[in-house]
């Protein structure tokens, strides 16, 4: 369309009258007109002139399309992730930490950046609801007896279901080292837990063996995996239930009845034991006492009266008579105190009884 002031038939306004959008009288040569109107001349100049084809600006747009393209190997790694650079589609051995990094656009280069902080769960020997196809809310849980029935090392079998937790450690060694990571470490655990739960009793493994095996089963899957170069870093592994097989689960509860009888009388036997000896040593203890203070007893008796036969043996060989007149006065007295005694006279004369005053009798008497 040439708009033209020479062209006024041309002219989507018009010359004049009601045609003019800037105003509303007869004159189109307004000031806004002319100045649309320069705007529009100026802009058609322009772009007139340029030519697509041109060498020049063929350059200018084959250079800003490469800056555009170039500009898109900007990528953001966010704080959950790791950056994983791939060259013509391989890995090039690196990963990248969170922030923003720049690597060839596509089709040169491509990044993958996988969440590295988020906890993945394996279940071996049994099956949950997520498992299965149910929903978060189900219970539905189902075994799996190829998985969960191992040998101990007493030649029992144990029915072991367990949980591994796990993390990306490296992201590259993740995807590119490992065909099936996950179905990787679900193997390795199964084996290292069957390896471990056959070289411990399976009494061991159902009382105070749970968290022992759980820690051993932990660094021992962490070394296997970091042997393959897997990228994975073991949270935890978490023993569900280690039981007996389901065909001989009354025999053995039978057997653990047996046992806990066992050692409640053998815990009953302790007590009477632990409250009979030593009663049994008190009074052992108390008669040896008892015959250690009577053997002092005696000897020091012994050892005092022979000092007294000692010394009165020294007085008789220094005064015979002093010592034989106290001995007879002495040996008087002990046999007159005492029981009642009566006195007979051996001269003949009278009735042979010697009258005397009971001085005992009547002590006692006025003693009452």
């Amino acid at each position: 369309m040439n708009w033209n002031k020479n062209n006024n038939d041309n002219n989507p306004w018009g010359s004049g009258g009601n045609n003019n959008p800037w105003g509303s009288g007869g004159s189109g040569d307004g000031p806004n007109r002319r100045d649309f109107e320069d705007s529009i001349r100026k802009a058609k100049d322009r772009f007139g002139n340029f030519k697509f084809g041109g060498r020049r600006n063929l350059s200018i747009f084959i250079i800003v399309a490469i800056l555009l393209w170039l500009a898109t190997g900007f990528y953001r790694v966010e704080p959950d992730e790791q950056g994983v650079e791939l060259l013509f589609g391989r890995w090039n051995g690196q990963t990248t930490e969170p922030g923003l990094h720049y690597f060839f656009p596509t089709p040169i280069g491509k990044t993958v950046t996988p969440k590295v902080e988020v906890i993945r769960k394996i279940n071996v020997g049994f099956r949950s609801a997520s498992d299965l196809g149910f929903g978060s809310n189900s219970n539905a849980e189902r075994k799996v007896i190829e998985e969960s029935l191992m040998l101990t090392g007493d030649q029992n079998i144990a029915d072991v279901a367990f949980t591994v937790l796990f993390k990306i450690k490296d992201a590259g060694n993740f995807l590119f080292k490992l065909r099936n990571p996950e179905l990787t470490v679900k193997d390795m655990s199964e084996s290292v837990v069957r390896e471990v739960v056959g070289q411990r009793d399976l009494q061991f493994l159902l009382t105070e063996g749970r968290q022992e095996v759980e820690q051993v089963v932990r660094n021992e899957l962490q070394l296997v995996l970091d042997s393959y170069e897997s990228g994975v870093l073991i949270q935890s592994v978490q023993l569900q239930s280690v039981d007996p097989p389901d065909q001989v689960i009354d025999a053995f509860d039978e057997v653990q009845r047996a046992r806990q009888d066992k050692e409640r009388l053998v815990n009953e036997a302790n007590t009477y034991l632990n409250r009979i000896v030593p009663n049994a040593r008190g009074e052992a203890a108390k008669l040896v006492e008892a015959a250690t203070a009577y053997k002092e007893q005696v000897v020091k008796q012994a050892e005092g009266v022979a000092q007294n036969f000692i010394d009165v043996y020294n007085s008789y060989k220094d005064a015979k008579e002093v010592t034989k007149r106290r001995i007879y006065l002495e040996t008087l007295r002990e046999v007159l105190e005492g029981k009642n005694k009566i006195i007979l006279d051996d001269t003949g004369n009278g009735q042979g009884v010697v009258p005397y005053l009971p001085l005992n009798e009547l002590k006692k008497s006025g003693n009452n």
